[in-house]
């Protein structure tokens, strides 16, 4: 169980999460939703022990977020993180160096079922070919939690489709799964739970089938009741 206790974070006097308690359960695909700014990123990098937080708790398994979570939490961020040099072939070996949990023969047939060859270059690749290595390396690790930052993000709907498959297939019973993206019907497809995060704070944190009989909405739907105040931030579901 991932879990933030009345979690605060400030940079300064910007305050990026306010007082947020969330639990993710594992056997669920959560989306977390809410326009740039909301605090999605951060609430991530809390979750990671990349940040630590201004006041709460972050918890992994009762304990908190630190070293000993690292092994078990697989990170995607939004920032690319690879050298130019580097192959796709070495960008595994460069995680296997860093991960004990890091698979390579998955990462391989991953590469190979998104189309990508393992001699591939990381400054000749696209946008989209860019965003499907980053999810094939981070799923690659067998790890317990997955937090994917904007995995659909920059890339055509052929290559999103590809990414949701495997998202899905990387999904079971016993891990965390949640990630983050403005295509808001594109997450509606394979995510099971939706957390809508507003400026720093939690409005709401549902089972989508449960939503849906409830109040007969979408969760595109909901975003759209959440976030009309904020204008721009209806213009990012689609």
């Amino acid at each position: 169980m991932l879990e933030s206790r009345e979690v605060t974070m400030r940079f300064g006097s910007t305050v990026a999460l306010d007082h947020v308690t969330l639990r993710l359960e594992p056997g669920h695909i959560y989306a977390l939703l809410g326009p740039n700014g909301s605090g999605k990123t951060t609430w991530m990098k809390l979750a990671t022990g990349l940040l630590h937080p201004t006041e709460g708790q972050m918890l992994w398994k009762g304990e908190t977020v630190g070293m000993h979570s690292r092994e078990d939490v697989a990170y995607m961020s939004t920032e690319p993180f690879f050298y130019p040099w580097m192959t796709a072939k070495s960008v595994g070996k460069y995680y296997e160096d860093f991960f004990a949990d890091f698979d390579p023969a998955r990462y391989e047939d991953l590469l190979r079922r998104m189309d990508l060859a393992p001699g591939l270059k990381v400054k000749n690749l696209s946008s989209g070919m860019m965003a499907k290595m980053k999810v094939a390396v981070t799923l690659a690790r067998r790890a317990k939690v997955y937090l994917l930052d904007e995995p659909f993000n920059g890339i055509d709907l052929l290559a999103r489709d590809q990414i949701a498959r495997t998202i899905v297939e990387a999904a079971d019973s016993d891990t965390v799964l949640a990630m983050s993206s403005h295509l808001v019907e594109e997450m509606e497809a394979i995510a099971d739970w939706a957390v809508f995060i507003k400026q720093g704070r939690l409005v709401e944190s549902c089972d989508l089938e449960t939503m849906r009989q409830r109040t007969g909405l979408s969760m595109a739907d909901r975003y759209r009741q959440v976030y009309a105040d904020l204008g721009a931030g209806d213009k990012e579901v689609l």
